[in-house]
């Protein structure tokens, strides 16, 4: 049984995501975590005759060991480690949604003090590339970028965790692998080697070796915190989580099996680790948002057994007992229905009452397109069936990212049991799906069913329905690439990755095949030439990115350049971009005005002063009538500059989302040099390069 080895309370609030451990004397571990009202404290238990010196840092009246480091703004990231190696102790980096500051606590310094108009959401301490010295990498709302102890902007690149549920993987600043999750990514660790843990903000946390997923497990709760830590001391890493309803546990890398769990009594806001008691051991450190901390020590090799305490295990003996019961219950079903098989003969109802099916009993599936009615719109058809006269009681079906809560039930009344189930599926997203189908199937009287199990693939593009290109509107988008792949080779991919009424064939080329959306009515046109020439017509720029990403790794294709025009989108870009100009120009207008401004509030404050010492009420009264009109005036300015900021955040997004798809529609190398190139143009603030980038494509240099 593990148990905490020390335990404190600490009186402040930690905000969720936002605790780290810190040496800022180079010595001292000190537990830091961002609180209410845009504050940070620093818990240092160690040297009691130490304090920080007091200019940022304010002593806690609550609490004698913790110092409170003024913000003045809300507090959306934080981490501590060593960015100035010459210090040789850890700095504290502090991120808001408009400024970053690395700090020396023990010197009590400003290492720099960075404005960010993409804003702070998440920031890492570490070594990147060729770059020589620590960086701090903020993850912003458009971008990455990196900053040295300096405060000088040594790294930057486009977005690589964001909101449309992907991982990527970046070496240095190309996209060297993507993964795509079903929900947004919250928090990452790495394990050990190419292993990371990550957890999504619908409750589910897991494991990646490298691009394949290893193991995950959904909860109802949402996970606040993940790090990895080896708590069984087995050499291998744990996968350890603090929930939202106050569990912390910790999970085999490998499996996923629970191997410990704690709980407190109110959410968890972070989990980290630092050998807190300094005695050579690192511990374990898990914060509640009341302040709560546990610090726990890993187990020995011959206590790694018993991580678990009893009340665990006996919960354990309670599943494996109920488990046991509800095996023999249904071995005595089994057996009922023996002798019923035996008594066939003198029962004068089928054998189905007791659950006796005829043993060639199969369940059959097929996935089709069905174009909706007035009270139901387009949507793919999943026909489950048996091959006799039973019936079909009950379908469970899960599927990841496609029903409200990855599960779906199936459960007709009594009067309406067929031996058919029709399920509408409405994919949200273009990716294969696997549909996880249990069916209970038996007779009208049954009173116990037979479970039958089986795996569908629901094609990517399977909400597209094949149509006739002559009645088609044809888009004034397109995309052209060539490949040297037999047009057999091109068909077999469409049959897997399209639901087609029959498998086409297609033995030469030219060939054209049309395609209607039942999203949105759109149509996708695909045709190719006998030269290998492919000509993709939709004007949906995403879809054509997963076409494209989709037939290349189907073909195996490593590199593949594409020539694409999608007019009325380059059009709204560059209306965008105009916009963000715009928005930079009010930007420094705005940041002018109120600088001059906050100059005239110092004089007429000093004027006011003046006439009150001079006892000359009248001017007094005067100047703060004065000062409280500018104030107001201050005040409609910095809400005008807040809507300007939110504005060219949000153009900001859609640039980076633009850049994002031109190269969604290349593969390798072409993708990796469209969205260099773009990033160059952006930064020399050529728009017609940049759309030109986009069209055709990078020269390599």
């Amino acid at each position: 049984m593990l148990v905490p080895i020390f335990t404190l309370k600490l009186n402040h609030k930690i905000n969720p995501r936002m605790v780290t451990v810190g040496k800022y004397d180079g010595t001292h571990p000190c537990l830091t975590a961002a609180t209410q009202a845009g504050k940070v404290f620093i818990h240092n238990p160690h040297a009691r005759s130490h304090r920080f010196p007091a200019n940022r840092l304010v002593q806690s009246t609550q609490d004698s060991d913790i110092s409170l480091l003024n913000i003045n703004q809300s507090v959306s990231c934080l981490t501590a480690g060593l960015l100035d190696p010459q210090l040789g102790c850890d700095s504290l980096i502090v991120g808001t949604q408009t400024n970053l500051l690395a700090y020396d606590v023990h010197n009590n310094s400003d290492l720099f003090f960075k404005e960010i108009a993409d804003g702070a959401n998440a920031v890492v301490l570490g070594s990147l590339g060729d770059v020589p010295c620590p960086l701090a990498i903020i993850g912003g709302n458009c971008a990455l970028q990196g900053f040295d102890c300096k405060g000088n902007d040594m790294f930057w690149t486009l977005l690589v965790g964001s909101e449309d549920f992907d991982i990527r993987v970046f070496k240095e600043d190309e996209i060297v692998a993507e993964m795509t999750e079903t929900e947004t990514i919250t928090s990452m660790c790495p394990m050990y080697s190419s292993r990371f843990g990550y957890a999504l903000s619908n409750g589910t946390v897991g494991v990646y070796e490298r691009m394949s997923r290893y193991w995950r497990i959904k909860s109802k709760n949402l996970a606040m915190s993940i790090h990895a830590f080896d708590l069984n001391s087995d050499g291998v890493c744990e996968l350890i989580t603090g929930w939202s309803n106050g569990k912390v546990d910790a999970r085999s890398d490998r499996t996923g099996e629970v191997i410990f769990k704690d709980n407190f009594s109110s959410s968890i806001a972070g989990v980290v680790e630092g050998d807190y008691r300094m005695d050579g051991k690192t511990q374990l450190i898990c914060c509640s948002i009341d302040g709560e901390v546990r610090g726990y020590l890993p187990s020995s090799q011959e206590t790694a057994g018993s991580l678990m305490d009893t009340s665990v295990e006996q919960e354990l003996v309670r599943e494996l007992s109920q488990k046991k019961q509800n095996l023999l219950l249904e071995l005595k079903n089994y057996q009922e229905n023996s002798k019923q098989a035996e008594l066939r003969v003198q029962v004068t109802e089928p054998d189905g009452q007791m659950g006796v099916i005829p043993a060639n009993t199969q369940l059959q599936t097929a996935l089709s397109v069905n174009l909706g009615s007035e009270t139901q719109s387009a949507h793919v058809e999943l026909s489950i069936s048996t091959s006799n006269d039973t019936i079909i009681r009950a379908v469970l079906i899960f599927a990841e990212g496609i029903f409200e809560g990855e599960s779906h039930v199936v459960h007709p009344s009594a009067q309406h049991l067929t031996g058919r189930i029709r399920v509408p599926i409405c994919p949200p997203k273009d990716v294969p799906v696997d549909l996880h189908i249990k069916a209970f199937v038996g007779y009208k009287s049954s009173a116990h069913f037979h479970v039958f199990e089986l795996t569908r693939q629901l094609p990517r593009f399977s909400m597209y329905v094949l149509s006739n290109p002559d009645s088609a509107p044809e888009p004034s988008s397109h995309v052209t690439f060539t490949m040297s792949e037999r047009v057999q080779r091109v068909v077999l991919w469409l049959n897997q990755n399209f639901l087609l009424p029959e498998d086409t064939e297609v033995q030469s080329a030219p060939f054209q095949i049309c395609f209607t959306s039942l999203r949105d009515s759109g149509t996708l046109l695909l045709s190719m030439k006998p030269n290998g020439e492919i000509t993709l017509r939709t004007d949906d720029i995403d879809l054509a990115g997963d076409i494209i990403q989709s037939l290349a790794a189907f073909l195996a294709i490593e590199d593949l350049p594409v020539e694409a025009n999608f007019p009325k989108y380059f059009d709204q870009l560059r209306k965008v971009l105009i916009q963000v100009d715009d928005s930079h120009s009010v930007h420094q207008k705005l940041t002018a005005d109120m600088a001059d401004q906050s100059n005239l509030v110092r004089s007429m404050l000093v004027q006011a002063e003046d006439s009150r010492l001079m006892r000359d009420m009248k001017n007094m009264k005067k100047r703060y009538t004065e000062l409280y009109d500018l104030n107001k005036d201050l005040i409609n300015r910095y809400k005008i500059r807040c809507n300007n900021h939110t504005e060219l955040l949000n153009n900001l997004k859609c640039v980076n989302q633009a850049i994002q798809r031109a190269g969604r529609l290349r593969v390798g190398k072409p993708k990796a040099q469209v969205i260099t190139a773009c990033r160059d143009a952006i930064r020399s603030n050529n728009i017609n390069a940049l759309l030109r980038i986009m069209r055709v494509g990078a020269t390599p240099s």
